[in-house]
Order: C-alpha cells, then structure tokens, then sequence
C-alpha cells in the first residue's frame, strides 16, 4: 500500500477559508516556497514579477466559468428543482447534477425564467446525476447568463455580489463549473508588467469540473480514480513552450488546471509540448515525475484533497505540509477567494 489519505490531512481553522474575494485582486498575500533550499518566504502577490525571469513563460488557463446554476420549477408539479451544468455531451445535451434528484425521473420537464429555457431529463445517472436535453428559442449562453448563478464551491457561504469576481481578467473559453482560482490575483496592470519585462504569456483551455472539489474517498491514494476534463492547446502555444525550454527559459504554471494539461501533453511526448485537445484524468500525487513544469502559482488548498497531493509531488509531502502549518499559523487565506503560494 503507498500513501493514505490522511497523510494529507492537516487541522485549518474555518475562519480561514475565505468567504469574499478582496477588493482589489492583487492585494493577496503570497507564499514563496522553494523546493531546492527548503526556504518559505512571506510576501505580496505584486511581488510575483520579481520571481519571474526574461525568457521564462507564463502558461495560464483561459476558460471561463459557466453561470451553471439553475433554478427550475418542475412543470407537472410545479416542485422546486436546483440544476447544476457539468459538461455538455452532445448539441443541446447536457450532464447536470440535480437536487433534489428522486424528483427528477426520465421524461422529466423543468422549464426556468417563465419558460424561456426548458430542460427535459433524458438518461437518470447515479449520485443525482442527470442527462437534460435543453429546448429554448435564441442563443443557449445567452439564455444562460440571464437566467444561471455562478456555481460557487460548497465551502463558500457568502453572496457573491459581482460574478465577475470567479472569473479570470483573462477568461475567454466558456466551459468551466469552477474558476481556475490562482488566476484569479491578476489584474490587467500586472498582466502588462509581467510582458514589459521579458515573459511570454501563453493560453491554454482546462474546462474545470467538479471533481476538483471532491474529497478524495479512499484511504489508499493509489486506489483514487480522478474526474476527467477537457483541455486544449494550440499549435502556436505549443511552439512557444518548446522554444522556451530551447533557450533555457521556464515554463511556470498558473494553477493546478495549467499543471494538469501540460503535464498530460509532455508525459505522452517525452516532455515535449505539441498541440493537442482531449479529455484529461491525470492524477499527479507523490512519485509522479514532473515533464514539461519548473514551477508554479496555486491557491491554498483542502486537506486530503488531490490539489494538495499535486503540490506534495512537486515539493514533497513534508515540505508541503510544512508550508501549510506556517500558513495557518500566519493567518493564510484558503480556498478560490484565497492565498497565493509560489513553488519553485
């Protein structure tokens, strides 16, 4: 048996998880960890263009998050139902988590906002999954960000006034059901600081799932099965990486979902990047041996999660952890509206 589960526990204290974004997106705290010295270094988010070299490369994930929540009435009985967008299947097809579920058998009607958009359940999943087939006259997004919430994470109790906050100054992809949160400290100004010293900015597409958020259940890690997601990346994005690397640059990750991508591409190609788009299930934990990623930006993480068993195969698990008690000692913010910490 290899690691357990709770070999990534650790004790966080609720009032740490960060319920609100900041007002200003950049005023995040930032923790420096390397892995080399065994240094940890507090500092401020702004300080990310001082960790950042001429030639190095900035890969971030462009999605943007679908406003997935969806109010319904159930028409033959005018019941109450709760819609959550996972990823569309096919044309108007759609799978979707559904609350409460017992009342959404096959052949169900759900119409939403006085009927403009109508669902109807096609094919009944396990765990209160769902197969809709949505029917509306117009275009589907659009429909969508009049009638949808943003699917904020379970952890978060607060009203999200501006949903704009949960989405990256740089999305552009619609897809995801969560936010590919250590995007979210940048802001356009250090954005444009970043390219004036020298370092290339480079797009891909992770569309995250929700999977993202859920605990790992078993206690053997190596028995964990990962959620699968889509990813994307160009032919011109690709040749940016590669000529990176070429000239001795790095390639440093905006999130785990930037991570999770470019190590899929670079461990079926020798640590090369090349264009490619699919479905990812790649599970990154203690033992994995890195490709293509010399260091990244992430958020503070759950314990036992996947997130955190990633962050442990790239700085090792006790470094890792040890991290993680200085930031609960020093009052880290946790979670999507949360801490930096910058690993290298």
């Amino acid at each position: 048996m290899g690691l357990s589960t709770k070999d990534f526990d650790f004790q966080l204290p609720e009032e740490l998880i960060a319920q609100t974004p900041l007002k200003n997106r950049s005023a995040s705290k930032m923790m420096i960890i390397s892995r080399e010295n065994k240094e940890i270094k507090d500092q401020k988010f702004d300080d990310i263009i001082d960790e950042l070299n001429p030639g190095d490369a900035l890969v971030m994930n462009n999605t943007r998050v679908l406003p997935a929540r969806l109010h319904g009435i159930k028409e033959e009985t005018h019941a109450h139902l709760e819609l959550l967008l996972l990823k569309n299947t096919d044309g108007d097809k759609w799978e979707t988590l559904m609350k409460p579920a017992k009342k959404a058998k096959k052949n169900t009607v759900i119409s939403f906002g006085d009927g403009r958009l109508k669902a109807t359940v096609v094919e009944e999943l396990e765990h209160g999954g769902r197969i809709v087939e949505f029917s509306y006259d117009g275009v589907f997004l659009e429909i969508l960000e009049s009638l949808g919430e943003m699917p904020l994470p379970p952890y978060i109790k607060e009203r999200l006034d501006d949903q704009e906050r949960y989405q990256t100054v740089y999305a552009k992809e619609n897809g995801s059901a969560a936010a590919p949160t250590a995007g979210l400290h940048f802001t356009e100004d250090i954005l444009d600081k970043i390219k004036q010293k020298g370092i290339e900015i480079v797009f891909l597409t992770l569309h995250v799932g929700l999977g993202t958020f859920r605990p790992v259940s078993v206690s053997d890690i190596d028995q964990h099965e990962m959620h699968t997601e889509f990813y994307q990346l160009s032919e011109a994005a690709a040749k940016k990486l590669n000529e990176t690397k070429e000239k001795g640059g790095r390639i440093i990750a905006v999130g785990t979902t930037s991570i999770r991508t470019l190590e899929t591409i670079g461990r079926d190609n020798a640590g090369t990047l090349k264009a490619a788009s699919g479905w990812t299930d790649i599970f990154i934990s203690p033992g994995y041996t890195f490709n293509t990623v010399d260091a990244f930006l992430t958020n503070f993480h759950l314990p036992k999660s996947t997130l955190l068993m990633l962050v442990s195969a790239f700085a090792g698990r006790d470094f890792t952890l040890e991290a993680y008690k200085h930031a609960v000692e020093e009052k880290y913010r946790f979670f999507s509206f949360g801490d930096a910490m910058f690993v290298k």
